[in-house]
């Protein structure tokens, strides 16, 4: 008998679960292709090799260049003119034969008969400033690309070399082999631009008031391109906005600059007691035991006697920097000089600012902290800082160099400043510190992948920004809880998914050709790895694969199929659809409520259970019957009853469970529902639903994006329930960047428009 009654039961439940859950079958179109969003990426993604294998970690056979520079360097104050002269030792650490090297010039956007200010639409407007007209319309351009002197070998021999832009190639005597060095020369002046006048990431500031500069440099030698087992040369000219594709390799560099100018850059100062003074000896060893507060080594008022009056004499900063893929430096006789230890898991490396008095008191009070606490979050999210310093120097931009960044922010003359002025000073150096990591040790191609660079340390400077503010309470105003990050959380970006689709780009596209380069370069790529971390994958999982990431790749080359690999490898997550949706689309979410139906339980025969019954061959009194509202039968149903109030069901429960096991079951459902969920919106999230009871509890659940998988318009839930179920929200805390809130809510929220808050606001 109880074997008997457990199939017609089991039958039962079977039969109406499938009535009640039954899949939604998408609609067929004639000729329709159906564009599966779960399709794997394979067409997408190269085929793995030796040298970058399917897991998303090097191969084998992975290999890269190195090219090393011995330069000295010299910077004309008087005139504001840069010197070089270098000598390149290039390594072929391919497989390949190679016959010429190519050398990046990038100084010569800045040349007189650049075509970088042709690729841009322009027009004439209405009116415009005399200072605008006077730059655009009469004033001759400034000439600031490189005047190449010599192209010699070792032994002073003239190379062969043809200048195309932005590109050098050197033809080499013979060709190079797997493992064979070259060195060759080059000599070289340029004029150095006022880039708070013309931009720029590299030149001066001009102080009128005393004849002063405050100089930040970069790009400022010839660089090697980067020859890899992905495209050979990357040769891409440098139009201005794209960065850099660097090789890694040793630097010794010589900057002879004013005798009385501060100097620091990338790698170790080895002449240190030649150019500082005993009291600038004594303040450093001290900074290297301060971990709480910056020790400051050149102060403000030893600055302003130095500004006032001018040098004749020169001294030569010497700095050695290894396994760095670039330098930048900066010098000027206006520069403050602080300093402070930080402590990592495994070193202690210091933590630097260099400013001028007009930095005063904002950068004194936060420039070198924010250095550290940034050092701090970013080895523990990827790996600790390999470097022995960061230095946070002052400038009317961002810009990042390996152990050195160019930050803005400037208080008021009287010396305040505002929220706005000190947290964008913050962010910008959390942001440019970041860029150590990336891309200047994971060195990804920024000139063809911009989001890998700006986006992954977009992201990292989100969280970042919170353990500042966690870390430094202090920094705060009155009312706020935590730091207010401008890109990172979901909702941060609804405006830019759901705007105009002829001014939106993919992520996956060349840096120079994507339109609102700001939102598609750092917003989105940040935003998209936000809400895997917090909403699709989990901390855990996220944070081991992306440290993952981080050190197969450093000092190393990745491109994005490295990236998307390693994080699926680590994880055991198959996020095709997410890369493919964020990265590859611009689709956009919008994830709604289309229908909430209630049903009542019964176990009285209707027409629709008859003929399920002879369907399949059952006893219509053995059947649970769903009976929607609002049709025949629905008032008349137990509606205070749940299923296990049934008289077919108690009895089962009775035969087939003991008491014990009995009570152990969980409260049996009295309500039922059948919600439809639609997806306007072409992006497949993961669905985020928050069950609102008349008892005023609430309940949030994450259904995973394959919800999706076999219909990408609706998915539909049965739920069953010991409570009344009042309200339903989709997406309740915005965390997959919904752009239409509009449909999330049943019963269904009246939504002001504009123009009625307005009018409102005028009544109160």
């Amino acid at each position: 008998m109880k074997i008997l009654k457990y199939f017609l039961c089991a039958t039962m439940f079977i039969s109406a679960s499938a009535l009640a859950q039954n899949e939604i079958k998408p609609e067929r179109k004639p000729g329709h292709t159906n564009e599966n969003k779960f399709k794997q990426l394979y067409d997408e993604f190269s085929t793995p090799n030796m040298f970058r294998t399917g897991s998303g970690a090097p191969g084998p056979a992975y290999y890269q260049q190195q090219a090393d520079y011995k330069m000295d360097i010299e910077i004309d104050d008087d005139n504001a003119r840069l010197y070089g002269d270098e000598t390149i030792t290039y390594t072929n650490n391919s497989p390949d034969e190679l016959t010429y090297l190519w050398v990046q010039l990038d100084q010569n956007m800045r040349a007189r008969d650049s075509k970088t200010p042709l690729i841009n639409s322009t027009g004439i407007g209405p009116a415009t400033s005399s200072s605008r007209a006077v730059r655009s319309y009469l004033k001759e351009r400034f000439d600031g690309g490189f005047n190449i002197e010599h192209v010699k070998d070792i032994n002073g021999n003239d190379l062969p070399f043809m200048i195309n832009r932005t590109m050098m190639r050197v033809e080499l005597p013979k060709s190079m082999q797997t493992g064979d060095k070259f060195s060759f020369q080059i000599k070289w002046w340029y004029n150095i631009n006022d880039h708070v006048r013309d931009g720029g990431r590299s030149g001066y500031e001009y102080f009128p008031e005393n004849d002063n500069r405050i100089y930040v440099i970069s790009q400022f030698y010839p660089r090697m391109a980067v020859y890899n087992d992905v495209e050979g040369w990357q040769n891409s000219q440098f139009w201005g906005r794209d960065e850099f594709a660097l090789p890694f390799g040793n630097f010794d560099v010589n900057i002879t600059v004013p005798a009385d100018h501060i100097l620091d850059g990338t790698g170790y100062l080895t002449n240190r007691e030649e150019v500082f003074t005993k009291e600038m000896m004594k303040r450093y060893k001290k900074a290297q035991k301060s971990y709480d507060e910056p020790v400051v080594i050149v102060t403000e008022d030893e600055a302003i006697v130095t500004e006032k009056t001018k040098s004749k004499d020169k001294k030569t900063w010497k700095l050695s920097a290894q396994m760095v893929r670039d330098f930048g430096f900066a010098t000027s006789r206006k520069f403050l000089w602080d300093m402070m230890a930080v402590k990592l898991e495994t070193k202690d490396v210091m933590a630097v600012s260099l400013y001028s008095k007009e930095g005063n008191p904002l950068w004194g009070e936060w420039s070198t902290k924010t250095v550290a606490s940034t050092l701090k979050s970013y080895s523990r999210m990827t790996f600790d800082y390999p470097y022995h310093k960061a230095i946070s120097a002052h400038a009317p931009m961002g810009m990042e160099y390996p152990m050195i960044s160019y930050n803005f922010g400037r208080p008021n003359p009287d010396g305040t400043y505002s929220d706005r002025t000190k947290f964008g000073m913050m962010s910008v150096i959390i942001h440019e510190v970041g860029h150590n990591w990336f891309p200047m040790i994971i060195n990804s191609d920024e000139r063809q992948w911009t989001w890998m660079d700006e986006g992954l340390d977009t992201f990292v400077q989100y969280i970042a920004e919170q353990d500042f503010g966690e870390w430094y309470p202090d920094a705060l105003s009155p009312g706020q809880t935590k730091y207010p990050s401008r890109r990172g959380p979901a909702k941060n970006i609804v405006r830019y998914m759901g705007g105009d689709q002829d001014y939106i780009a993919p992520i996956m596209t060349k840096g120079l050709n994507t339109y609102q380069f700001g939102s598609n370069a750092y917003s989105k790529p940040a935003t998209g790895l936000n809400i895997l971390r917090e909403t699709v994958m989990g901390r855990e999982l996220f944070d081991y694969a992306f440290k993952e990431y981080a050190n197969r790749w450093k000092f190393k080359h990745p491109t994005p199929e490295d990236f998307f690999r390693t994080m699926e490898d680590a994880s055991a997550v198959d996020l095709d659809w997410f890369w493919r949706g964020w990265f590859y689309t611009t689709d956009y979410t919008d994830i709604g409520i289309k229908e909430v139906k209630r049903y009542a339980v019964t176990n009285t025969p209707n027409e629709e259970g008859k003929q399920l019954a002879e369907r399949y061959r059952m006893d219509p009194n053995s059947l649970v019957y769903f009976i929607e509202e609002g049709k025949e039968g629905y008032e008349t149903a137990n509606n205070s009853a749940g299923i296990s109030d049934l008289p077919t069901v108690k009895e089962y429960l009775m035969d087939n469970f003991t008491p014990e096991q009995r009570n152990e079951m969980k409260t049996p459902p009295k309500y039922f529902y059948e919600v439809t969920f639609d997806k306007p919106g072409g992006l497949v999230m993961p669905l985020i639903v928050e069950y609102t009871y008349a008892d005023d509890s609430k309940e949030k659940v994450t259904y995973p994006a394959q919800i999706w998988r076999l219909n990408d318009k609706e998915a539909r839930r049965a739920i069953a329930s010991d409570k009344e179920i009042v309200a339903i929200t989709v997406d309740p805390d915005l965390e997959t960047a919904d752009v239409d809130t509009s449909n999330n809510s049943w019963p269904r929220e009246v939504q002001q428009s504009d123009f009625d808050k307005f009018k409102n606001q005028i009544k109160n």
